[in-house]
């Protein structure tokens, strides 16, 4: 049996705000958002990248679930984007709300990478290709 990588969701408070600012900051389309507005997806390549509203994952996960939003720290998970741009790209998430946790630094393997965390608390790495 072969399993690929079809969706990451993540759980935030608006589901709408959030496929915004990944709209304005990263350029990618959006595919859908549910007319409830708690459930919405972007077209970002092979894998989508979805939102979903915290109410679905409180129904989803007795007992609930960490909110990156008011977590004082960033999750123990990241989601990396690929770019040729890392330092405007790095500069227009600040512009769009997202908060800075390291600048872009040039890594030893040759990569340039930063952190940020959008204003949905999703920890976003934004990082040049990787060398071959």
């Amino acid at each position: 049996m072969k399993v690929k990588l079809g969706y990451a969701i993540v759980y935030v408070e608006n589901v709408g705000k959030s496929l915004e600012f990944f709209e304005k900051v990263f350029g990618f389309q959006r595919k859908f958002l549910h007319e409830s507005g708690t459930y919405g997806e972007l077209d970002t390549g092979d894998t989508t990248l979805s939102f979903a509203a915290h109410a679905l994952g409180d129904m989803n996960f007795q007992g609930g679930h960490v909110r990156a939003d008011v977590s004082f720290q960033p999750w123990g998970m990241e989601i990396a984007l690929v770019t040729d741009e890392v330092n405007a790209i790095h500069q227009q998430a600040l512009a769009h709300g997202a908060t800075q946790l390291a600048a872009p630094e040039q890594k030893p393997w040759g990569q340039l990478v930063s952190y940020v965390r959008a204003p949905d608390g999703t920890l976003i790495e934004i990082c040049s290709p990787a060398a071959a």
